[in-house]
């Protein structure tokens, strides 16, 4: 993006931030409330800790409410609060999420109905690192491939990060802000500011969050700082009661070191613009209309030197940068039918995606470029991916306790290799080391286009008991995933006349069988979900010597393999005041075909809180306790990470307090790693060899943070 281009966007942003003397709103549990609707049941405040299903198949939160960790600056640190989900960390923000032990493509991850897929060849930029939680009002979860409304390729999950349209009765306004303070130079501000009437409404929403390195437990800096900002406009007009017109606009950038990476991210600029409409009420039968149409731009920069010391090395002798960036358009329409006992959902949806290196093309596939900078450079498209999809979900009454809910989803998957040259080994020459040479190579697939016809679908029954005061499910599911755009371009090919992954890998193929149950009665409140499938062609890294020393290069193939886990949770009031909960989630993969571990497992995980409340104040403590890791595939893993070796377990205390100081203002502070424990988590980097003044090892996993204070003040107008 042009400097000055950048500069009038960040300025537009501060401006709107500098109306702050707090940043986002720690609402009372209901989100945004609005003047013009009745007052809400103040309840004490509270601080998130830890987030429960709201039935046994679903997970629904309110991002914008506090938590602990340190609240979140990215979509994967938020998602950590729900069990079964954890992060490979990437620095001080924009991890890359995971669940039940599944990564990437396999979690659908969606903001505001869009998709926002990242540039960066090794995740740098991960789809979550455009996500800002606390600018929505809703955090949903599906767990399993138990959906097939919301797009192809999610074996894992669903996660809906979704914004309500506002509602006024008559012409109002409303003003939410916080501001966050913590360790380490931690500095957050948000604003989200609406205004309206009964027909149309505004709504503003901007955020800043920056932090500096932080220290792990023993004291030894971590390269991890970070800056940060989006900007997001949302305009609404409701002719009628039944219809909804909304355009949506929005930018930010960022940048952020890494210290298990041999570049940083210099650049994360971000455009978005949406546009969906609504009708409901349309006759007894054909009940709603809904469609959407968005687009979403990433242009990232990545280097090794504006924000670290540069450090010659045999891959990167001299400063420089890599620019890629990713254009995303997509849409879907969806229609409701309903009958008496018997609802349908179906419709269609599209997306498109083409990726771009700005490089000189005398270098064939080296996008790596000198400081001077890459404005000069033409863009030069290295894939193009496409997909279609025919969708219906329909959920039948049987009787007053008990619904069968089923779906089936075809997608047309297309993907058109652009590259004119790859870099691979030659078959025969080696260096004076012995090493393998590499160089460029023409493609032998440029300008083709794979096509594939995917299969997804699945059933489920659901059922309130008549004698308890409980509800279950038990579903399955089956999902067809094509290959993504690193699955299929970024892995390095093996030596030339061998076959390619854009020829070779296989789409992944993944039949599951969810169950959950879900009790209440009085102060108890305990659920659990649980889970085991087969996966065909499950997509897996390799990673192996490359042609220089130290270095590796990462093959991609298919095995089969198999998973199964389970998450459970529980909370009891003791009294009035006292409130304790408990979770647990556990996940376990093998690789049939290799007779060994699947790569990159979370270890046993399990979290207890305990909590006091009264009036306007809580107390609240949770101990989170993480299990060893000996179950590895060493030297396996995904684009992003590999298993290295086994992880110990750990324990970290933390505490906060939150008070309602009136109905506008509202306080709450904490401490995490409370004892100052020096520990690392299972999925991670290895340090970077250019922060070896650091004391980083590039065999050793990157600790966690030391002891963090942090503190948050919330208004709401």
């Amino acid at each position: 993006m042009p400097e000055a281009s950048r500069c009038r966007w960040s300025f537009v942003h501060l401006a709107f931030i500098g109306l702050l003397t707090s940043g986002p709103v720690l609402a009372d549990e209901a989100s945004h409330p609005s003047h013009h609707l009745p007052a809400p049941v103040v309840l004490s405040p509270l601080v998130v800790t830890g987030v429960a299903p709201d039935s046994p198949l679903k997970v629904m939160t309110d991002p914008g409410l506090p938590r602990q960790p340190v609240p979140a600056s990215d979509g994967a640190d938020y998602l950590k609060t729900i069990p079964g989900f954890s992060a490979v960390r990437n620095g001080g923000v924009n991890g890359d999420p995971v669940f039940r032990g599944l990564f990437g493509s396999r979690l659908k991850l969606l903001s505001n109905g869009s998709e926002m897929l990242g540039a960066c060849p090794n995740r740098m930029d991960s789809p979550a690192s455009y996500i800002s939680p606390e600018n929505f009002d809703r955090l949903v979860v599906i767990k399993g491939p138990q959906s097939v409304l919301w797009g192809p390729g999610a074996s894992a999950a669903t996660v809906l990060f979704e914004r309500e349209p506002e509602q006024f009765a008559e012409p109002d306004w409303r003003l939410d802000a916080s501001l966050l303070t913590g360790s380490n130079g931690r500095l957050d501000r948000i604003i989200d500011a609406a205004a309206g009437n009964e027909q149309a409404y505004a709504r503003l929403m901007a955020n800043s969050s920056q932090a500096d390195d932080y220290q792990d437990g023993s004291g030894d800096t971590v390269p991890s700082r970070f800056d940060k900002w989006n900007t997001d406009l949302a305009l609404g007009w409701m002719p009628d009661a039944d219809t909804l017109i909304e355009l949506t606009a929005g930018r930010g950038d960022g940048e952020a070191r890494y210290a298990g990476r041999g570049m940083d991210g210099a650049q994360f600029t971000r455009e978005s613009l949406g546009l969906r409409f609504e009708k409901t009420g349309l006759g007894d039968t054909f009940q709603g209309l809904e469609g959407q149409l968005y687009y979403n731009y990433a242009d990232h920069i990545m280097d090794n030197y504006s924000l670290r010391d540069f450090v010659p090395s045999a891959m990167m002798p001299v400063p420089v940068l890599s620019r890629v960036d990713r254009r995303t358009l997509g849409g879907r329409l969806i229609g409701t039918w309903q009958w008496s006992d018997i609802e349908l959902k179906g419709g269609v949806d599209a997306q498109r995606s083409e990726h771009r290196k700005a490089m000189n093309p005398a270098l064939a596939v080296n996008q790596m470029t000198p400081a001077a900078g890459s404005d000069a450079l033409p863009w030069v498209p290295d894939a193009v991916l496409h997909s279609y999809g025919l969708f219906g979900e329909l959920e039948w009454s049987l009787d007053a306790h008990r619904s069968l809910i089923g779906g089936l989803r075809l997608d047309l998957a297309e993907a058109t290799d652009e590259r004119d040259f790859f870099r691979s080994q030659h078959p025969t020459l080696k260096n004076m080391m012995g090493m393998p040479v590499s160089q460029d190579w023409a493609n032998p697939t440029h300008g083709q286009t794979r096509r594939e016809l995917l299969h997804s679908g699945f059933l489920r029954i659901e059922e309130r008991l008549k004698d308890l005061p409980a509800s279950w499910y038990l579903g399955v599911g089956h999902v067809e995933r094509f290959p993504d755009y690193w699955e299929l371009f970024v892995s390095n090919p093996g030596p030339v006349g061998t076959e390619q992954p854009f020829d070779s890998v296989r789409p992944e193929k993944t039949t599951q069988l969810d169950v959950g149950l879900q009790y209440r009665r009085g102060p108890l409140d305990a659920w659990v979900s649980a889970y085991a499938g087969v996966v065909e062609d499950y997509i897996l890294f390799t990673y192996v010597p490359g042609a220089m020393a130290n270095s590796v290069r990462a093959e991609v193939s298919n095995i089969d393999a198999t998973i199964a886990g389970a998450e459970m949770g529980a909370s009891y009031r003791f009294t009035r005041h006292w409130k304790g909960d408990a979770s647990l989630a556990y996940a376990w993969g093998e690789n049939r075909s290799q007779g060994r571990a699947l790569p990159q497992i979370p270890p046993l995980e399990g979290r207890l809180g305990l909590g006091y409340t009264r009036d306007d104040w809580s107390v609240t403590g949770l101990w989170r306790l993480v299990a060893e890791q000996g179950r590895i595939a060493e030297g396996q893993g995904t684009v992003v990470g590999k298993d290295f070796d086994e992880s110990a377990g750990f324990g970290v205390l933390s505490l906060n307090g939150a008070y309602r100081a009136s109905q506008t203002v509202k306080l709450s502070a904490g401490v995490d790693n409370l004892l100052d424990k020096t520990y690392s988590e299972h999925l991670n980097l290895a340090g970077s060899a250019g922060f070896a003044d650091y004391g980083l090892d590039v065999t050793r996993r990157i600790n966690e943070p030391g002891r963090t204070y942090w503190a948050r003040v919330d208004l709401s107008f």
